[in-house]
């Protein structure tokens, strides 16, 4: 709950949102939308103008009721004056609707460019940040901080900036019309309002926030069961993860009832305040008017005042609850907003020009943790066209150096070059751009499988993509499909195999086409005969390009030019793969580890096609499998 907490914030809402907000609402460049912003505002103002004139019209309607001049001119000047009075209203109510319609285009493009921007700013964010958050949260943050800009784009300038205005042109009619005691207790309602509705609300924006962080914390809950949907089957932890959602639905529902018993409060002493500043309020006119320095009308003006300022200071309690929310959920928003970027482009960075693709690291130091060094002076050259194979055991820092390389992560000491080039000197952009990866880990977008062929270089036309596919020796496959190559591949293509993953993702590293290939584990999900085959096709895929090798299954590098291994974040070994063999090191022991396992597969196979020894059990059937 600690990162929910920091993204929560703490304490008051902070009004930095609101002043971040204003770029956008006067965009640079955009003279149209300067244009419906000064007109909303004009709008605004005739609608405010508007409203004010309701208690006037209703006074001197009742005080020309009550007077006792000729019928027919009573007549016309009482319809006269209710002609002023529906007019106004009607002129009210053209400027509000006119205001909504006018700014609509302006609050939704600033909607949108803020969600856009922080979108976009995610993408640029280090692994490290990615790898550290949780993905529903993440988007809960996104989701709420753009609603929360509607919200108060719509509030804060339509609700509580006139309702201020219109309480200064009230008081000055009270002061005018009736006295300066008057217009006092008016304010001292209004002010006794504002400040316990402020001091309740909160209050409540602890209980508030914690709903908010229960429901992030549910819905992070609910995404990251689902996206493992299959790891919850095999271990039978259904009811474990619906208990887990559940303690967090029971966090929202007991946060939630404390947020309406708190309304509840609020309710009630606004209430009461308002009905304590009516009938002061009507109590001193009555007394004017006893005293003969008020009308009738006046008294009814007086009320008309108050009932047209109770309606906003009403709603002032909704609009305040939801301003603060959404300064909340703005906040957090634009914290990941500028959430800093752990890898950046220099301010002269310049695009990688590749010639070859020549790649070389130099004395590579790097630490995930400051504690821990995961690489200690790594050095090593892959040749421009060659291939070069790092194997070593689990934990040796493999993998970390293709992320390193993808500048996922800036190193420590020493340096990544390609082609002379400084990686940390060039674009990231152009960087990935001339390198094409086939992972261990293949996770695929929940769309066809087309789109995720096509997903290596966007816009890619469909002889291109079915090329790519044939070279990765799916489009069989695909052809077996009802759908062809516009079936869903299902979340994180979860409806494919492990191999047909594994082929989508060789198809679309070969649609990219780069100079610069690394293959991570690439066949680590087939089987041996279907690893036979696709190896044949990595190898003409390879062909001429620079290729780096992260590989578990030796059998799969014997070709490379060079075969490093790694152990414990350094270099024990290097050589060609018979060279290597004939040293009787590190990766010969790996390599008669990995043989013998394989021939015990091999024979097993053999064995279990027996009819006599497939009726025994595996243990039995491995057993003898080993002693043959």
């Amino acid at each position: 709950m600690a990162r929910l907490l920091t993204e929560e914030g703490d304490g008051a809402p902070s009004l930095r949102p609101l002043w971040m907000i204003l770029p956008y609402l006067w965009p640079k460049g955009y003279t149209g939308l300067k244009a419906r912003v000064a007109a909303s505002v004009v709008c605004l103002l005739l609608a405010i103008l508007a409203t004010t004139a309701f208690p006037l019209f209703m006074g001197w309607i009742t005080n020309q009721l009550i007077r006792k001049p000729p019928v027919t001119i009573a007549l016309l000047t009482t319809v006269a004056l209710i002609g002023g009075y529906v007019l106004a209203r009607i002129l009210m109510q053209t400027f509000a609707q006119l205001r909504d319609g006018i700014f609509a285009k302006v609050q939704y493009h600033a909607l949108r460019e803020v969600g856009v921007a922080t979108f976009a700013h995610v993408h640029t964010l280090s692994l490290r940040f990615h790898l550290e958050r949780k993905t529903g949260g993440l988007s809960r943050v996104i989701e709420r901080g753009t609603k929360g800009i509607d919200t108060l784009l719509s509030f804060a300038i339509f609700n509580i900036f006139p309702t201020i205005f219109q309480l200064a042109l009230f008081s000055a009619i009270m002061i005018v019309k009736l006295d300066v005691w008057i217009t006092l207790a008016t304010l001292l309602m209004v002010v006794a309002y504002i400040w316990f509705t402020f001091a309740v609300t909160r209050w409540r924006i602890q209980f508030r926030r914690e709903m908010n962080q229960s429901d992030q914390d549910a819905n992070t809950k609910a995404v990251d069961s689902l996206l493992n949907y299959e790891t919850v089957k095999y271990f039978n932890n259904e009811a474990h993860e619906t208990r887990r959602f559940d303690k967090s639905m029971e966090r929202y529902s007991r946060a939630s009832i404390q947020a309406q018993t708190s309304l509840s409060v609020l309710n009630t002493g606004q209430a009461i305040i308002v009905a304590a500043g009516m009938g002061a309020v009507m109590i001193l006119t009555v007394f004017g008017i006893r005293q003969g320095r008020f009308s009738v009308g006046d008294f009814v003006m007086a009320n008309a005042i108050l009932m047209q300022l109770y309606q906003p200071l009403n709603f002032l309690g909704t609009v305040y609850r939801e301003i603060t929310q959404a300064l909340v959920d703005m906040d957090a928003m634009f914290r990941l907003l500028h959430q800093p970027q752990e890898v950046r482009d220099k301010p002269d960075a310049k695009p990688l020009a590749v010639t070859g693709g020549a790649i070389e690291f130099a004395n590579v130091v790097f630490a995930y943790d400051p504690e821990r060094i995961v690489l200690k002076g790594v050095s090593f050259t892959v040749p421009a066209g060659k291939t070069v194979a790092v194997v070593g055991p689990s934990g040796a820092g493999k993998s970390t150096i293709s992320r390193i390389l993808y500048r996922f992560y800036d190193i420590k000491s020493g340096s990544v070059t390609i082609d002379r080039q400084d990686i940390r000197e060039v674009t990231q952009a152009s960087l990935r751009e001339k390198i094409g990866i086939v992972p261990q880990d293949t996770v695929l977008f929940n769309d066809t499988i087309r789109y995720n062929i096509a997903y290596g270089r966007i816009g890619a036309n469909e002889a291109d993509v079915k090329e790519a596919a044939r070279m990765a020796q799916i489009d069989p496959f695909i052809g077996e499909l009802p759908l062809g190559y516009d079936s869903m591949v299902g979340e994180r293509g979860l409806k494919l195999s492990g191999g047909e993953k594994q082929r989508v993702a060789i198809a679309r590293t070969i649609l990219k086409n780069p100079p610069i290939l690394l293959l991570d584990e690439a066949t680590s999900a087939l089987d041996t005969h279907t690893e036979r085959e696709i190896q044949s096709a990595l190898k003409e895929v390879s062909r001429n390009r620079t290729t780096l090798v992260i590989a578990h299954r030796l059998s799969t590098v014997v070709d490379a030019d060079e075969i490093l291994v790694l152990d414990h974040g350094q270099i024990v070994e290097r050589g060609r793969h018979a060279e290597l063999v004939a040293r009787g090191g590190h990766y010969a022991a790996m390599w008669n580890k990995q043989k013998e396992a394989a021939a015990v597969r091999e024979r097993l196979k053999a064995v279990e096609s027996d009819p006599d020894v497939a009726r025994l059990p595996r243990e039995e059937a491995q057993a003898a499998a080993a002693a043959e």
